[in-house]
């Protein structure tokens, strides 16, 4: 029987197959686990925190000296990133948290994704043939939506911080001020994307000195960006959303054809949301919901894998079996997924094991399946242009922050004299229907623009509770995020230490185009070959991904932090 019509019976089949409405977050049972041998730890004792850059890492650690929290040493981390790696997030983008509060045993997700401008009009990023004008998507100030992240920062540290945010905006208003040492990632990013600086006035004079990149090693200042975080730490979000520093943002923006108003900035507020939680195999995985795709990508592909034992595959059927449910899960990705706000998802549906024993059902045993044939161009680069970080503090309260700007130095465009860097986040709204963005993705209606609406994101920050041992993950890298992270918790359910989860070859699929990206040294031969044989294309990918991860073994109660070897500016760091 060819290929083709296995596969319409198979469908066939499905279409018949009714799945049964289970409430958001379910998963499939957990399977049993042997009680530990030993009590185990409650809390434990000290802190841990793995960021992308070892400024931001310590700012985390000097916050926690001072008395703060985990969430106050977020607040530091997470201003910090903005001053020293504006490349990947800023005070001008946005971000999403899931927090883990240790007093109540509670968990969080805080939604500081960006937003939507009142005026947005779809034709503004059309060429005049009706095609993507990919230039209005990524550069210059109509590809920024409202920015979040200063608003997510006084949120966190006014709701479970134990600081003044003045305390832990300090850091990142010193360093912007007194100047710090571009890391080589930083100083290729500013000359990669010189000519698009030049474009911009204040871009040209924050990131250009005297007409030019800095040089290695030369001391590099931003103080007005460290005037714009001194109105937050004395304002909190009437700092940035109100007053001097909107009325600024506003008219440069304005000024420079963008369509931003004092009421799109007054009216933006971070919002907490329910977390998605999975049951896999006995570890309760609490990860990001919608306006991220993220939690339900993930769920869907753990409620798939949960059929099948991994450990008693080869690598090559292995690779096969989560490579399939990746394509389903993007393929859903794809079609559902929005601003909960907005749009109408079917999550009861995407999250119920009876969903996933159907999606099952269709995965051949030896076979790659065609996306094609699956109901229903090129990718770009996954990108590394978002940054996460990872904390446990001394008791037991958790932080796993992923933040964004979107493309390398978001829309390059900066905003006057206040030292903001605009996103360019309006390129994850589905601008076309049906045409991929920056990353390769599609997007339907429910991804459309409007004003005030949340764009669609692929951020996953993650907080993993095992019988035994606990993590903090996430990672930057567009759509691969989902990938990145869902490989990432696997690799910690067998077992392995926080370095060699960070360490780990990559590999993603994401529906369209229909490829197998790839790190070099990913797989051996004979697994490529046995891949290539079951119908796979395999795209060799530069390394992607610059995951942190904090691990708590509650049996020893020892901390592990441990930053992506793909970035050695990074920092894991246990104190």
């Amino acid at each position: 029987m060819n290929l083709a019509l296995r596969w319409r019976i198979v469908l066939l089949g499905l279409a018949f197959t009714a799945a049964p409405a289970f409430a958001a977050g379910a998963t499939a049972a957990p399977a049993t686990t042997q009680p530990a041998a030993a009590p185990l730890a409650q809390r434990p004792g000290h802190a841990a925190i793995a960021s992308a850059n070892f400024l931001a890492t310590n700012a985390g650690f000097e916050v926690l000296a001072k008395g703060g929290n985990a969430f106050d040493a977020a607040v530091a981390v997470a201003s910090t990133l903005s001053v020293v790696e504006p490349e990947s997030s800023g005070i001008g983008g946005g971000f999403m948290a899931t927090l883990h509060v240790a007093k109540t045993n509670r968990d969080v997700f805080l939604d500081a994704r960006e937003t939507a401008p009142a005026a947005v009009n779809p034709k503004d990023y059309l060429n005049p043939d009706g095609t993507p004008n990919r230039d209005a998507a990524l550069k210059g100030p109509l590809s920024a939506g409202i920015p979040g992240e200063p608003a997510g920062l006084v949120w966190l540290a006014k709701h479970y911080g134990r600081l003044p945010l003045k305390d832990s905006l300090a850091p990142a208003i010193r360093i912007a001020r007194d100047g710090f040492k571009p890391d080589p990632r930083l100083l290729a990013s500013i000359k990669g994307e010189q000519k698009d600086l030049e474009r911009w006035p204040a871009s040209a004079a924050k990131f250009l000195p005297g007409g030019k990149p800095p040089a290695a090693g030369a001391v590099w200042r931003d103080p007005n960006q460290a005037r714009t975080w001194e109105r937050v730490a004395e304002k909190g979000d009437a700092g940035f959303y109100q007053g001097e520093t909107a009325r600024k943002l506003v008219a440069a923006v304005r000024a420079a054809g963008g369509n931003w108003t004092l009421a799109d900035l007054a009216g933006y507020r971070a919002k907490e949301r329910q977390p998605i939680v999975i049951d896999y195999r006995g570890y309760r995985i609490v990860t990001a919901p919608p306006p991220s795709s993220g939690g339900v990508a993930m769920a869907e592909i753990f409620n798939i894998l949960s059929g099948f034992d991994l450990s008693k595959m080869d690598q090559a059927h292995r690779v096969h079996t989560i490579v399939e449910a990746m394509r389903r899960a993007f393929r859903d990705h794809n079609d559902y997924l929005g601003d909960p706000d907005f749009v109408k998802m079917p999550l009861a549906m995407l999250l119920s094991p009876y969903y996933a024993d159907g999606l099952r059902q269709s995965i051949l045993p030896d076979r790659a399946t065609p996306s094609s044939m699956l109901p229903h161009g090129p990718a770009h680069d996954p990108g590394m242009h978002t940054t996460h970080f990872s904390i446990i503090d001394k008791d037991g309260n958790m932080v796993a922050i992923t933040s964004t700007v979107n493309y390398i130095l978001g829309s390059t465009f900066v905003a006057g004299d206040t030292g903001v860097l605009l996103n360019d986040e309006m390129d994850d709204f589905a601008l076309v229907p049906n045409k991929p963005n920056v990353y390769g993705l599609l997007g339907s209606k429910a991804n459309a623009p409007e004003g005030g609406k949340r764009m669609l994101s692929s951020m996953s920050p993650s907080i993993v509770i095992g019988p035994e041992r606990t993590a903090v993950i996430g990672s930057p890298g567009g759509s691969t995020i989902i990938t990145q992270v869902m490989e990432g918790i696997l690799h910690f359910v067998e077992g392995q230490s926080a370095q060699q989860i960070v360490s780990d070859k990559r590999f993603h699929h994401q529906f369209l185009p229909d490829v197998v990206d790839v790190e070099d040294g990913v797989f051996d031969a004979a697994t490529s070959a046995e891949l290539k044989r079951m119908g796979y294309t395999l795209k060799p990918r530069e390394p992607w991904g610059f995951m942190n991860v904090v691990t708590w073994d509650r049996r020893t109660n020892t901390l592990d932090a441990a930053s992506d070897p793909r970035r050695p500016s990074g920092l894991g760091k246990v104190q």
